[in-house]
């Protein structure tokens, strides 16, 4: 008890003791915080009662690109003119309710950008529960909200797709919202005219209406300045300060008497190929950047196929107009020919007919010379026949034409419609799509370059193997010549890749695949030959059309690639046919189908071990078979073709 007691003799001590722990703790506490706020990646500020900033993160420079050094100096440019005012009763109200939360505002970056804020904050006490300061957070929406803005614009573009009679008064009203969305003075859309190869513009809106209706005027071909640039390459362009561009067209200032600064110009694709581009003019905040291309893009991309879809309705209303012209004057001619055909019918009728009568009076009855009567008038009356049974047929036709055509053009007119009512899935679904398109078929940046095929063979099927090592196939390469091709690797990649894993899923396991490099060491022959089922004649034709034939329903599976009959031929060979144009190198196939299943809905067991018509495995090889060709031109001629194309589309 004695103890005790001594030890508690003295509480100061012990008091002290606390403190250093508590100081301890508070340290900790302090580090962690510290390194949190160095984590966040939205600017953290700390002032002091005076507005002096007293701490700052590394998030504002990440944002706005100011050091912090830079930010204490208070010589930015941060907040905008016409925010100023705003920013002072923000901070008297953070002062009178100790908090301020979800206060939309505006701040300049660095590089000129104007962004979209969002700022909380709060009065923060010390000890004696006394305001020592604030702290506030800045968060960047500017993305999310031009996003918002855009799905605004995108879902009145598919309200009002069906309900507008004329498509340029529906981009009259997206030209505004654009010119709303990005801060510009003009939008533009180009379209060409594929006749005179030259660009028009199909609608523009700029803050200068005089200017607007003389741009509307202008015609320049389509391989000039930033819109010919952007249309042949497939890809947006940003032009700072045209000043500076050596291929923009002021000649379009000139007539126009606009004044561009700065351009943004994006592409109107389809599918196959672009129609035109989409440019706006004279950014009033900040730059041009990516986030803006890839807005003006979808807006792009959604307007395309209306675009294309309201030229070809117009083109099909005049044929429709022309044709009902040409029919009705060939139905006034076919008429007045009728009836002129009709009146020498009717006299040599007659005339037949009198002659008959006279040759009774005359007692003539030769059989002979009635057998040539007959058969006059039988042949007078067909001809007469023909002449009405003409007449109704032009009636009828005139009507059968006209039904068609209606149809033709409500068909399109439906068709659209119910793409857009149901837009919820089906943008999304022609979302998808267009993006397994533009992945396909879409444009990128490819440069060619000289390969040399023995070794990239070799290269390729070293990566391949271990995708195909499963099946039983023996992969037989006869790479006799080195020679080499002038090709983007990437189009290459695709040619072998599709060659050969279509060569390995259409034969059968135990079965084999042959590689064969032959021709001369500038044309080098490519032969990639399997030995599987090989294609009826019927099909075979089609390959290399615009057609591909999917397997027939039965025989669809979940099979993974190069299994065994896991995917068809012809949409690759569709491709490679199509980058042959593009690279100027030749694409053949050979094929037989094999003998014991002749008929396409004849089915190969995948495994030649457990075919019953098979007694051994040269019984499968010398059946069936499919190869195809690939002879690829001399480096000189793929170099001139470079030249060639005005808009290059790449895989």
């Amino acid at each position: 008890m004695d103890k005790v007691q001594s030890e508690n003799d003295n509480p100061n001590e012990c008091s002290d003791l606390v403190k250093v722990e508590q100081e301890r703790y508070a340290r900790k506490m302090q580090k962690r915080f510290e390194t949190l706020l160095q984590f966040l990646p939205d600017p953290i500020l700390a002032y002091d009662l005076n507005n002096k900033l007293q701490y700052v993160n590394p998030g504002f420079e990440r944002m706005f690109g100011w050091t912090i050094d830079e930010l204490k100096s208070g010589s930015i440019e941060f907040v905008p003119h016409d925010r100023r005012e705003e920013t002072i009763q923000g901070a008297k109200e953070l002062f009178k309710n100790k908090r301020v939360h979800n206060h939309k505002t505006q701040r300049y970056t660095k590089d000129g950008r104007l962004l979209d804020i969002i700022i909380d904050g709060a009065v923060f006490y010390d000890e004696n529960n006394i305001p020592e300061g604030y702290v506030v957070s800045l968060r960047d929406v500017t993305r999310s909200n031009r996003l918002a803005r855009t799905n605004q614009i995108l879902f009145k573009i598919s309200q009002s797709l069906h309900r507008v009679q004329r498509l340029d008064d529906l981009l009259a009203s997206i030209n505004e919202e654009i010119q709303n969305l990005l801060d510009i003075e003009g939008s533009f859309v180009l379209l060409l005219d594929e006749k005179r190869e030259e660009f028009y513009f199909f609608s523009a809106l700029h803050d200068d209406s005089e200017t607007e209706k003389k741009i509307k005027e202008i015609r320049f071909p389509a391989d000039q300045g930033v819109s010919g640039r952007v249309y042949q390459s497939g890809n947006f362009l940003i032009v700072d300060d045209v000043s500076k561009c050596s291929f923009f067209l002021r000649r379009v200032d000139d007539e126009s008497g606009m004044k561009t600064r700065n351009i943004l110009s994006v592409p109107i694709q389809l599918s196959d190929r672009s129609i035109g581009v989409v440019n706006v003019v004279n950014k009033l905040s900040g730059k041009f950047d990516n986030t803006d291309a890839e807005l003006l893009s979808t807006i792009a991309s959604t307007i395309a196929l209306p675009i294309e879809n309201t030229r070809i309705n117009e083109e099909l209303r005049k044929s429709y107009e022309e044709l009902k012209t040409l029919n009705s004057a060939k139905d006034r001619v076919i008429h007045h020919l009728s009836h002129e055909l009709k009146t020498p019918i009717a006299v040599l009728t007659t005339t037949l007919k009198l002659l008959d009568k006279q040759l009774k009076k005359s007692g003539i009855t030769d059989e002979f010379v009635k057998r040539i009567l007959e058969r006059g008038k039988r042949n007078l009356d067909r001809l007469l026949e023909i002449q009405y049974e003409t007449e109704d047929l032009l009636i009828r036709k005139n009507y059968q034409i006209h039904h068609i055509l209606s149809r033709m053009l409500e068909a399109c007119r439906d068709e659209i419609e119910v793409l857009f009512e149901n837009r919820t899935e089906g943008q999304e679904l022609f979302k998808s799509i267009g993006r397994s398109i533009d992945k396909l078929l879409g444009p990128r940046k490819i440069v060619s370059r000289t390969i040399q095929l023995r070794r990239y063979i070799k290269d390729m099927l070293s990566n391949l193997a271990p995708e195909f090592n499963r099946r039983k196939i023996d992969v037989i390469t006869r790479l006799d010549h080195g020679g080499s091709v002038y090709l983007p690797s990437e189009i290459l990649d695709i040619l072998l890749d599709g060659l050969i894993r279509n060569a390995i899923e259409h034969t059968p396991d135990h079965g084999k695949i042959e590689i064969n490099l032959t021709g001369t060491e500038d044309t080098p022959l490519l032969e990639i030959k399997d030995y599987g089922v090989g294609f009826t004649p019927e099909k075979k034709h089609l390959l290399f059309e615009n057609y591909f034939t999917p397997p027939d329903i039965d025989q669809y599976a979940t099979r993974e690639p190069y299994d065994f009959n896991a995917g068809g031929k012809g949409f690759d060979l569709l491709r490679m046919k199509l980058f042959s144009e593009q690279y100027r190198f030749k694409i053949w196939l050979k094929s037989e189908r094999c003998r014991f299943i002749p008929r396409d809905e004849d089915q190969c067991p995948g495994d030649i071990k457990i075919c019953v018509f098979c007694s051994d495995i040269s019984d499968c090889l010398n059946s069936g078979f499919s190869s195809v060709f690939l002879k690829f031109p001399h480096h000189g001629l793929v170099e001139e073709s470079k030249q060639g194309p005005k808009a290059v589309r790449s895989p």
